[in-house]
């Protein structure tokens, strides 16, 4: 097994490990209702998972184009442009 598949089993016993100790009913107070008896392991399950969600969305890899693939698009690589050049450019570049 690969050590960042150990590490991933690992990590959702111990998660389900705590969550399971923690499911006493605690109160929580919202933004509109005050003292509303919840289950530890619904708040904690839901701080997670939305932990979870903003992680994957933040760390993601983001699509780059380069120029020079732009630059291939326009043609500006191509042979027919060495023809434009003078003579002092062509012994300049070489």
């Amino acid at each position: 097994m690969k050590t960042k598949t150990i590490i991933v089993i690992a990590t959702t016993a111990l998660l389900t490990i705590f969550l399971m100790v923690n499911r006493e009913a605690v109160d929580f107070d919202f933004i509109i209702v005050d003292n509303v008896p919840i289950s530890k392991l619904v708040v904690i399950g839901v701080c997670i998972v939305i932990g979870f969600i903003l992680g994957f969305l933040v760390g993601r890899p983001k699509k780059t184009l380069t120029s020079y693939d732009t630059e291939i698009e326009k043609g500006y690589n191509s042979p027919d442009n060495k023809s434009s050049l003078s003579d002092e450019d062509r012994d300049y570049i070489s």
